[in-house]
């Protein structure tokens, strides 16, 4: 047998092993969330294809610790939070509002608390009285505050917390108000967090408060021109959109608007003059994207700018959108970074070539950091979303090979499980799972917000990226250590 073939028969197994520490009927449950990538022939473009068929987008088993977030976290943490001339207002406890204050490094150019508000918190900070007589009075008040205290705000969104859903705040008479009295943008959203099964669903109903309560709303005098595109679903973490924006540039696009990552409400509400939306994160903004399509006849290209291969892909499949300029312009783009990508190649590859990597993030991370790892020469041997729908895990197939651990959202048991049966190189996930698997004595990157470090976008987050993958994995630290249950001979 091939490796990948042994690999296939040791990952169900493993399956199998994890799968017995559960009741009959939650087995049975979990068992669907759970498979092996199996190999499907090629795709149109001649490429290997694996079908990672697993169920998705299903309530999580109550009482099992799961990874997820919530409808507020997909709307007020993901889409609207990092428009940065706009104030985001957690309506309702002050928990929601604190856990999310500047949580991603989501940068921006501006000036905090004069035209920028991306890192500020602002909630109701709803006490026992509000609950019990409504929050709508204070709401308005709030607002009012606002523009007083901020006058450069372009506009206001109102992020429902949970109990705003459950006493019944009419925040959008409110916001239709106080439109009327300021004439500035006000967006109410109702992403209350019991809603839909994870954060999934609060990405779609910011979406529709961006298509509702945004578009269409104002006259703009700005002129498109035959190379405007948008860049839609990048969160510039770690300045992850600045790295893709230089290469579209120069390449002859013209970025119409970057949002949400350092985005302004001006470039959502001239989106729709653009020639073409480029979305990065698929899963968090293709509702918005459809809608364009639909309403206004704007065509939609995705793409992965993550390591040297899918970059090179995707700046030609973007160009092959437009005229031969902008195709010439993507082959010169390619070709100026190629000795940067040799370099990098050339110093990091045989520190990492055959080092084993399981995934485990949510948006497009699963998928799309695939070939940059594979880049590098390393290999996927598991990965999965936290609340990936199956057309994520349908485009999956065309990334991971067949053998491939898949899991949707895993439980924390099971995920430990894995990476002590599978032993790999690396893990990348998120900041819950960091200090178990490092206390494991295995590497670990947060692959949420790039550990502090970043971009990783890019061929300058692709130096980047390399450099921290190796500093993970070859880092001394590790053969200084015994784990304490490990006994040292006499």
């Amino acid at each position: 047998m091939d490796d990948l073939t042994q690999d296939a028969a040791f990952n169900e197994r493993l399956i199998e092993e994890v799968l017995q520490a559960y009741p009959d009927k939650a087995q049975k449950r979990r068992k669907k969330h759970l498979n092996v990538a199996k190999d499907k022939g090629q795709d149109e473009d001649g490429q290997p294809l694996t079908e990672c068929d697993v169920k998705s987008n299903i309530k999580s088993i109550p009482g099992v610790m799961t990874i997820r977030g919530c409808a507020y976290a997909g709307s007020k943490g993901v889409v609207w939070g990092p428009v940065k001339d706009m104030v985001h207002i957690s309506h309702g406890p002050v928990g929601c509002g604190q856990y999310s204050w500047s949580q991603r490094r989501n940068y921006y150019i501006g000036k905090t608390g004069i035209d920028s508000f991306v890192t500020m918190q602002f909630t109701s900070d709803f006490q026992e009285r509000d609950i019990v007589f409504g929050g709508d009075k204070k709401l308005e008040k709030i607002i009012d505050e606002i523009n007083d205290l901020f006058p450069l705000n372009n506009g206001i969104t109102v992020q429902s917390e949970c109990p705003i859903g459950l006493i019944g705040d009419d925040i959008e008479a409110v916001s239709k108000k106080k439109n009327k009295e300021t004439g500035k943008t006000i967006v109410p959203v109702r992403c209350e967090g019991f809603r839909g099964v994870s954060q999934s669903l609060g990405h779609h109903i910011a979406n529709d408060a961006i298509r509702d309560w945004v578009f269409d709303k104002k006259e703009s005098d700005y002129v498109g021109g035959p190379y405007d595109v948008n860049v839609i679903g990048d969160y510039n973490i770690g300045g992850d959109a600045w790295s893709s924006r230089i290469l579209l540039e120069e390449m002859g696009l013209n970025v119409v608007g970057n949002w949400s990552g350092d985005a302004t409400l001006a470039e959502i509400e001239r989106a729709p003059k653009a020639k073409l939306n480029l979305i990065h994160c698929y899963r968090s903004m293709n509702y918005i994207c459809r809608h364009m399509e639909e309403k206004y006849g704007m065509p939609w290209e995705e793409y992965n700018f993550f390591g040297p291969s899918q970059i090179a892909m995707s700046l030609r499949k973007i160009a092959a959108r437009f005229d031969d300029k902008i195709k010439e312009g993507a082959e010169r783009v390619i070709a100026k970074y190629q000795p940067l990508v040799d370099q990098i190649i050339a110093k990091y590859k045989p520190r990492l070539e055959g080092k084993t990597v399981m995934l485990y993030v949510g948006g497009l991370r699963p998928r799309h950091v695939v070939n940059a790892y594979e880049d590098l020469g390393m290999v996927i041997t598991g990965t999965g979303y936290e609340f990936g729908h199956g057309d994520d895990y349908q485009r999956t197939g065309h990334y991971v090979k067949g053998g491939t651990l898949i899991y949707d959202d895993v439980t924390g048991y099971e995920l430990e499980k894995f990476i002590e049966k599978k032993r790999p190189d690396l893990v990348g996930s998120g900041i819950k799972e960091k200090y178990p698997v490092q206390k494991m004595g295995i590497p670990f990157r947060q692959m949420h917000s790039w550990d502090y470090s970043g971009p990783y976008h890019g061929y300058d987050g692709f130096a980047i990226f390399a450099r921290d993958m190796d500093l993970a994995i070859n880092n001394p630290v590790w053969g200084l250590f015994d784990a304490p249950w490990k006994k040292k001979a006499a």
